[in-house]
């Protein structure tokens, strides 16, 4: 395919918030796609080179994206920066001074140029990064330049969301069924591309013989939640209760001595736990393994465990070391999903468990999550009570025969949560869509508040559920505005489904945690709109610690929870008390 016809489909994308549309025009565009250039056309719509968990970045900031503009269009960088000034836009920059009708290069072309841009390092990079991005604008056309430019610094922004691609690759196979097998294979490879070209080269046959591999991480299982230790048993029967970790979750990828760690939204953070790699180096009794489980730092000399944010500071791209004496970490381990030639993921919970136990040699930083199997709930409730009062966030139980569900949210692992009562007291993941400038003193921070939304996977979506402005530092309100205004946009969101109109509309990209007094019923959001227009809202959020970087947007808790945990809290308000 041509790049030039790429770029159409682009605008296309570009010009809708409609998610009919949008289908339509993805598939459209799968149809025109071979299997030579299908999962490059993949990789392209959703802004990157190749999945995340490849950890491959292109290394372009504006200032070079600007020098690059000025040598292809032989243009002094003060005018591309006067132009830019102006439009506010690098893509529309490129677009204006590139005037050229270009090459007709392909797709593949293209492609195979801006990986160079990304591989290229060491001394001297900067100017030949420069002069590869420049020769490629110099061969192509300004409409091409603009969607070249706008990728190289992440602004593609065309709001295709990994649901959107499996539907619309469905739907150009003429098939929609085969939606489950298409989410199936990606579940265990997090590959889209992969599965796109597996799909053309092989068909659905091909799909089906997905299995797990190591350093491909499986998309994470996710647990339901249920307000009482009664109801948990009631749904699953006699469950292994797990205690619940304020930690990093970590995927661990071993095979021999290289070793592969991925987090909850499937980035590469090897980097970040030395000592747990040569822990496991050492330690797992497997030649090849993939090990799931949270790190968290801790106190050596007390045994205490610190919080979350204490544990997110590893994500600092130097000075590792210094953190790893400072704030040591422990891996508690709660399962298995693959070992030495074994896929686990189908086996029974309390099989990988017992696997998992045998793996890990004893008196090390790794050591499996504490755990006890019962039926009785008020011994759940005991086990929940402590493991609060010793500072982790709850309890999990897990259904002794359930496989394990990769990407999946179920009742086959349930969280355990206070119970409801006239107070919301659990808290709840959002993802800002926007924010509100403010008033009085909060004015001149440029920002007084957020709207946040939860996600909703039946339509690939964001849906408002509530303005934040309490629980934010100054020092954090002037940060969250610099990080957000990166990813501002001039527009709602293809993805954002909302009834206020914030004064910085931005990419659904961050996750932050809120506490709220309760959930109400109203009009002004869209969370579970009904036919009469009434959603759902959270009465007086606040923010509870930073952005969530280990987690990435479709993480948020969905619109089927909010709803869910609404109906807990009904019951909970009309419950009498003795």
């Amino acid at each position: 395919m041509k790049f030039l016809r790429l770029t159409n489909y682009f605008e296309r994308l570009d010009a809708t918030t409609k998610r009919l549309e949008m289908f339509e025009i993805l598939s459209g565009l799968f149809k025109e796609s071979n299997k030579e250039d299908i999962d490059k056309i993949i990789y392209l719509s959703q802004g990157q080179l190749l999945p995340p968990f490849l950890g491959l970045e292109i290394g372009m900031s504006e200032k070079l994206l600007i020098r690059s503009i000025s040598d292809a269009a032989k243009t002094p960088t003060k005018k591309v920066e006067e132009i830019f000034k102006r439009n506010g836009d690098l893509g529309k920059t490129a677009e204006e001074l590139i005037t050229w009708k270009g090459q007709g290069l392909t797709v593949e072309k293209v492609y195979e140029e801006i990986r160079d841009v990304a591989l290229t390092t060491g001394a001297g990079s900067v100017e030949r990064k420069i002069g590869y991005l420049s020769s490629l604008l110099k061969g192509v056309s300004s409409k091409e330049a603009k969607y070249i430019a706008r990728f190289v610094i992440g602004r593609l922004r065309l709001g295709i969301g990994d649901p959107t691609v499996l539907e619309a690759l469905a739907l150009a196979q003429g098939d929609r069924t085969l939606r489950p097998e298409l989410e199936r294979a990606y579940n265990l490879c997090s590959d889209l591309g992969l599965v796109a070209k597996t799909l053309l080269e092989k068909g659905v046959t091909g799909v089906r013989k997905f299995h797990v591999r190591v350093g491909y991480p499986i998309r994470m299982a996710l647990c339901e939640r249920l307000p009482s230790s009664e109801e948990i048993i009631e749904k699953i029967g006699k469950a292994a209760v797990e205690a619940k970790y304020d930690g990093f979750r970590v995927q661990i990828h071993k095979n021999k001595n290289n070793i592969d760690m991925f987090s909850r939204n499937l980035e590469r953070t090897t980097h970040m736990f030395p000592e747990i790699r040569e822990a496991v180096r050492n330690f797992i009794k497997a030649d090849t393994a993939i090990i799931e489980g949270e790190a968290l730092a801790y106190n050596e000399a007390t045994g205490e465990l610190y919080s979350f944010q204490i544990t997110m500071q590893r994500k600092r791209k130097h000075g590792i070391e210094a953190l790893a004496r400072e704030y040591p970490l422990k891996f508690f381990a709660f399962d298995l999903l693959f070992s030495d030639g074994i896929d686990y993921t189908e086996k029974p919970y309390i099989e990988r468990r017992k696997k998992l136990e045998s793996l890990i040699k004893k008196d090390t930083i790794i050591e499996p999550s504490s755990l006890f199997i019962t039926d009785d709930p008020k011994a759940i409730y005991k086990y929940f009570e402590d493991a609060v009062e010793r500072g982790l966030e709850g309890v999990v139980a897990k259904r002794l025969d359930a496989p394990y569900s990769a990407g999946a949210r179920n009742f086959n692992w349930i969280k355990l949560k206070r119970s409801y009562r006239s107070e919301l007291a659990d808290t709840i993941d959002i993802c800002i869509v926007g924010y509100f400038k403010g008033r009085g003193l909060r004015a001149r921070f440029g920002i007084g508040a957020i709207l946040g939304a939860v996600y909703d996977p039946k339509t690939d979506t964001f849906k408002t559920v509530t303005k934040v402005g309490s629980g934010f530092s100054e020092v954090e309100l002037e940060k969250l505005r610099k990080i957000l205004d990166k990813i501002a946009i001039s527009h709602k969101h293809a993805r954002v489904d909302s009834l206020m109109n914030p004064d910085v509309w931005v990419e659904p990209h961050y996750v932050i945690t809120v506490m709220a007094d309760e959930i109400t019923r109203s009009p002004g959001h869209t969370a579970g709109k009904d036919k009469e227009g009434i959603g759902y809202a959270l009465r007086f959020p606040r923010a509870v610690g930073f952005l969530r970087e280990d987690k990435k947007p479709e993480d948020a808790n969905t619109v089927k929870e909010i709803i869910e945990m609404f109906g807990h809290q009904k019951k909970a308000k009309a419950r009498p008390t003795g």
